[in-house]
């Protein structure tokens, strides 16, 4: 389904970037990866791909780092020939309550939340508009759509992400460019396995289909936004998330 075409996928050392990239190589795409620091984990993701036939490349950089997202795209392309697919999936989080959290939790989490899709989207936007074609698919969150306790700065940043998304799918739908959003509820992975059993429970209490995603669940929406399935697709944010905000 993604023959010939090669993805750009940030934050993919693990977890929903990881499962977004293997899933992009089964259905027959070269990917480049980007990471931030895992050089084990990274080497890893891209042995994976490798095993599924197809091309990988990892890319250490701080996607807040504006020069860094730009030697990251230019090496990509140097060495893959083109891109034709960025998925925006880097994210950290720093939670606490909004009148106790401090300065640089709110600003880090907004700088590589949310001007990390910035700038990746600047540069490899700049490449798209070249080749007059290009899918970008951004990792929003449920918590952006309808808040979270304890996560002004997260919220805030994929919030954020939901209205860059729908001005740079306004802006570039007529360069044959496409953009849209996922927006993940309660995914098992390693930020939410800091969570407690009881904080678990009451998790799944709360999500209709009474049970976590699993990072797949993203990846094969991933795949199909990727895909010239959803050519005509644009501007959306697709919940994922069991029903959790219906």
């Amino acid at each position: 389904m993604l023959k010939n075409k090669t993805a750009f996928v940030t934050g993919a050392s693990r977890g929903i970037g990881r499962a977004i990239a293997l899933e992009l190589a089964r259905n027959g795409a070269d990917v480049a990866i980007c990471y931030s620091s895992n050089d084990v984990a990274a080497d890893g993701v891209c042995q994976e791909i490798r095993n599924l036939g197809r091309r990988a490349e990892a890319y250490r950089c701080d996607v807040s780092n504006f020069q860094q997202c730009g030697d990251a795209v230019k090496a990509a392309v140097a060495h893959f020939g083109q891109l034709d697919i960025l998925v925006n999936n880097a994210g950290i989080t720093r939670d606490n309550l909004l009148l106790m959290m401090k300065e640089e939790e709110f600003d880090q989490v907004i700088a590589t939340n949310l001007k990390g899709a910035f700038n990746m989207m600047k540069h490899v936007g700049a490449h798209f508009l070249k080749r007059k074609q290009g899918t970008i698919i951004n990792i929003s969150s449920v918590s952006g759509l309808m808040g979270n306790a304890g996560q002004a700065n997260y919220a805030a940043a994929k919030a954020g992400l939901v209205g860059l998304t729908k001005t740079a799918a306004k802006e570039l739908a007529a360069r044959g460019i496409t953009c849209n959003a996922i927006a993940p509820g309660f995914i098992t992975t390693d930020m939410t396995d800091k969570l407690s059993d009881k904080q678990k429970e009451a998790v799944v209490d709360a999500i209709p289909l009474k049970r976590m995603g699993q990072p797949e669940d993203i990846a094969h929406l991933a795949v199909f936004l990727a895909s010239p399935l959803a050519s005509y697709i644009t501007g959306e944010v697709i919940k994922v998330d069991g029903g959790i905000y219906i």
